[in-house]
């Protein structure tokens, strides 16, 4: 059984969505092939690198800001600690009062379109994504209701993770030291990630049996990792994904993840199907937990980002038959 299984989601077998069950609840990560997108994700890497090799001021001409967490931002926090990269954040694009909020760079003619392409293209197997997890699962009909992503709630972000600190050293005085790795160990807040990442390597995921594992760059695939609202939708039975990315030492890094999410008024609860024993979370209310993870990456608030362990039920009761 490989680490980090590949699964055909075109035509998976039942060895390959075994393998996937196995990674779940291990450690989150899976491939998956057979998603057709070979030629948008191919335009979607021109336009990225495009981007962040553009002089620097089309950058900061679109900084984030503390009231609008989209557009580019080079000093982003984890644990406490400042990532080695920069990125560019957007929203569903296609949806009019949510485009108003996204910053799009000036003079990349062709830049927004490819975005929009790729937007669209990531829902839609996004949608694909957890149905198959719900398959995995083995859940019923009535259960694959009660979990869903939401376009206009998902993020995409492009990552540059160069050589040495991505600010200016002019820029520096008061910002937070850079962490020990390019980005330090985290799980995402939402349902799933869709990750591209290129041929550069360095990203790892914790697994429970065998510690940090490689997760190796294979072409054709795109990465899927498992975030803090599966975790306590599945009652633990699948885990949310622990990642970080080592530092780049000769060679930069991009990536491009897709992080899907539930309904903004969404409440998160433990799906009963899955709580034979004990219910193992409170309710989540999405918008809540989102919002503190953002302010957190934003700025130090001087204590550790908000985690889907704070919901954790101590004493642990049993589910509420209805």
């Amino acid at each position: 059984m490989t680490a980090v299984p590949t699964v055909d989601i075109s035509d998976p077998s039942a060895v390959s969505m075994q393998s996937l069950d196995a990674a779940c609840r291990d450690h989150g990560f899976f491939l998956l092939s057979g998603h057709g997108l070979d030629d948008l994700i191919a335009q979607t890497w021109t336009q990225t690198r495009r981007f962040f090799d553009a002089d620097r001021s089309v950058r900061t001409s679109i900084m984030r800001s503390k009231e609008n967490p989209l557009g580019y931002f080079d000093r982003e926090l984890t644990k406490r600690k400042r990532d080695n990269k920069e990125v560019l954040d957007f929203i569903d694009p296609t949806e009019k009062l949510l485009d108003a909020r996204n910053q799009w760079p000036a003079d990349l003619p062709g830049f927004r379109e490819v975005m929009v392409d790729f937007f669209n293209s990531f829902s839609i197997l996004a949608d694909r994504t957890l149905s198959l997890l719900h398959d995995a699962l083995q859940l019923s009909s009535t259960s694959r209701t009660l979990t869903s992503c939401a376009r206009t709630s998902s993020t995409v972000r492009l990552n540059h993770y160069p050589i040495g600190d991505p600010v200016p050293k002019d820029e520096r005085d008061g910002l937070a030291s850079l962490g020990e790795t390019a980005l330090g160990h985290h799980t995402d807040p939402g349902v799933l990630t869709l990750l591209l990442q290129d041929n550069t390597g360095g990203l790892q995921t914790e697994s429970l049996d065998n510690g940090w594992i490689d997760v190796a760059p294979t072409a054709g695939t795109i990465v899927v990792n498992l975030g803090d609202m599966m975790q306590a939708w599945t009652n633990d039975r699948y885990r949310a994904a622990v990642h970080r990315v080592l530092p780049m030492t000769t060679q930069r890094r991009f990536s491009i993840p897709y992080f899907a999410n539930p309904q903004r008024d969404a409440i998160i609860e433990p799906i009963p199907e899955l709580c034979t024993s004990s219910v193992r979370y409170r309710p989540i209310p999405w918008r809540n937990f989102m919002a503190a993870r953002a302010y957190d990456n934003f700025e130090d608030l001087g204590a550790d980002d908000t985690q889907v362990s704070d919901y954790q039920i101590s004493e642990r009761t049993p589910p509420v038959v209805a």
